[in-house]
This record gives structure tokens, C-alpha cells and sequence, in this order.
């Protein structure tokens, strides 16, 4: 067992604590050749509820906790004492928790997960990517491009994509590789204005930092994805990569083997598709130029 100095989930968000938790314990549960229905049962659940623990689709209670290490053998006070912090801080609200009544449920996960994430794979076909939007081009945004349709509520929109962003700027941020149709430097969102003070940011924070962006040229647009998506990756292996889908009616994690594979092969056929990040960077001056 790592000591805490060296455990990379110490720093780790809510969210990723609980799927490193409860993939855990799924090992203790396997080592200890104990069914889940047995588990569920000592802890006066079920089935479903241990196998919804293991996944970290809930949170977990310190007396469930308690119950199971007993169960599977853990005796050791400090590597107890470790599992019962991690289930006290995997409970913390992110902090995002202000913002939760502007966000619906699908999207809790993928912020906290974001926040843990080693790199960022992104594909967009309409927009700049939300981490990499100017505040006014968020605003614009959320606003449909009508300033009588900035509210308080718009406003607290765009202040958590804001806040969102600081991941970019902290030590060990996050590698982001995004991808672009080319048509999103021709929609001008706001106006002339806005679209070319967004494509400053964007020739800004690719020069130095952890973004690297690639335009995919109108003529071979389209072919290698059907719509946008995003990719995390994770430096603990207990974390799986996961691919996030928006719809209109919600969002799809997916972290099948299979569907991790299909998601990986394209994300490199449309780095193959667009220009190179230089090309790209060239792309963006000329379309400031023409602005």
C-alpha cells in the first residue's frame, strides 16, 4: 500500500475519490472471495447497491465502509483509518456545489471528473470548446447572442465555465487536445467582435501552456465523427478512461474496452484529418487578419 505522500488520489476531486474507492473495494471483495450479494447483505443492502458502490455511481457511508473491511479481512488500523478518509473526503462537495441548481444531474460527474483528469481529448463541431471560450463568447453563448437575454442566471453560467477553466492554470494542469471543424471560425457567436477576441485566446493559450488545438478544414469536415465528444484520460489506474456524450435529453459515459477503442481510433483519424497545431495556429491568424 502507498504511503500518503506518494497516493496520486490525495489529490484527486470527490468524484474520482469515489470511483478509486469503490474499485478498492471491489478487490478486497474478489481477494476475500465474497459474492456481492453476500456484501450487500452484511450491510444491509443488496446486490444492486454494492455493485453501484464499486463503480462509484454513489457516495459511500463511513458505516458501510467500516462494515465491509471487516468483512474482507482489513484489520490494520492505518489502512483502515486511510479508507474511512477517503470516504469522508470522496463526500466533500466539489467546488462546483454552488452551481449545482444550474447544472443538471449528468453533468455533476463529468465536472469532478474533469477536475482529476491527466488529459482532455476534445472534438467540437459548432463551438470553441467551453475550457478554451472567452467570457463574452460564453456569454454570447448562453445568451443566444441577445443581451436583453443576459440574466443573473446567464451571468452564473458563464462564472462556473470560468471557474472551470482554472484548471488550465493550476501546477500539473491537465493536458487538452482539442480538434475543431473550421466552420467554428466562421460563426460569428456575438458578433465580429467577440468571434476575434476569442480567436486571440485561442492563439494565446496554444503558444505556451497545456493546449493543443487542430482545425479540421472544411473539406474534409465530417468525415471521421459524427458529432462532438470528449475523452478523459487519468493518471490512477483505478480511474478508466471515459468518453462523455452530450444529447438533448442528457449525456452517455462510456468506458467499455470496446467503445473506448472506437472513440480512440477516431480521435486519431481527425488529428490525421485536421492541420498540424502550427498549421492550425497559421489558420487562426489568418482568419484574425480577415476579421
Amino acid at each position: 500500500m502507498a504511503t500518503e505522500e506518494s497516493t496520486p488520489e490525495r489529490d484527486s476531486g470527490p468524484t474520482a475519490l469515489r470511483i478509486v474507492l469503490g474499485a478498492q473495494l471491489r478487490r478486497l471483495r474478489e481477494a476475500a472471495e465474497i459474492t456481492r450479494a453476500d456484501a450487500g447483505y452484511a450491510i444491509r443492502g443488496s446486490e444492486s447497491k454494492i455493485s453501484r458502490m464499486e463503480l462509484g455511481r454513489v457516495g459511500l457511508k463511513p458505516r458501510d465502509v467500516n462494515d465491509l473491511l471487516t468483512m474482507y479481512g482489513v484489520d490494520d488500523p492505518d489502512e483502515r483509518a486511510k479508507f474511512l478518509d477517503m470516504v469522508r473526503r470522496s463526500n466533500e462537495p466539489g467546488w462546483w456545489n454552488r452551481y449545482t441548481d444550474l447544472m443538471p444531474d449528468w453533468f455533476h460527474d463529468y465536472v469532478g471528473l474533469e477536475e482529476a483528469a491527466s488529459r482532455i481529448l476534445i472534438y467540437e463541431t459548432q463551438f470553441v470548446p467551453g475550457l478554451l471560450q472567452t467570457e463574452e463568447y460564453a456569454t454570447a453563448i448562453s445568451s443566444h447572442g441577445r443581451a436583453e437575454l443576459v440574466t443573473p442566471e446567464v451571468r452564473r453560467r458563464v462564472a462556473f465555465r470560468m471557474q472551470r477553466q482554472k484548471i488550465l492554470a493550476r501546477p500539473g494542469a491537465p493536458r487538452v487536445w482539442a480538434v475543431i471543424d473550421e466552420s467554428v471560425l466562421y460563426r460569428t457567436i456575438g458578433g465580429r467582435q467577440v468571434l476575434l477576441n476569442q480567436i486571440e485566446h485561442l492563439l494565446s493559450v496554444t503558444k505556451d501552456g497545456p493546449v493543443t488545438l487542430q482545425i479540421v478544414p472544411f473539406p474534409l469536415a465530417g468525415y471521421a465523427a459524427k458529432g462532438p465528444f470528449a475523452m478523459l484520460r487519468f493518471g490512477e489506474p483505478d480511474l478508466p478512461d471515459i468518453v462523455y456524450l452530450e444529447h438533448l435529453a442528457g449525456a452517455l459515459y462510456l468506458d467499455k474496452l470496446e467503445e473506448l477503442e472506437i472513440y480512440s481510433r477516431v480521435f486519431d483519424r481527425l488529428t490525421v484529418d485536421a492541420e498540424t497545431p502550427d498549421r492550425s495556429r497559421q489558420l487562426l491568424a489568418k482568419r484574425r487578419a480577415e476579421l
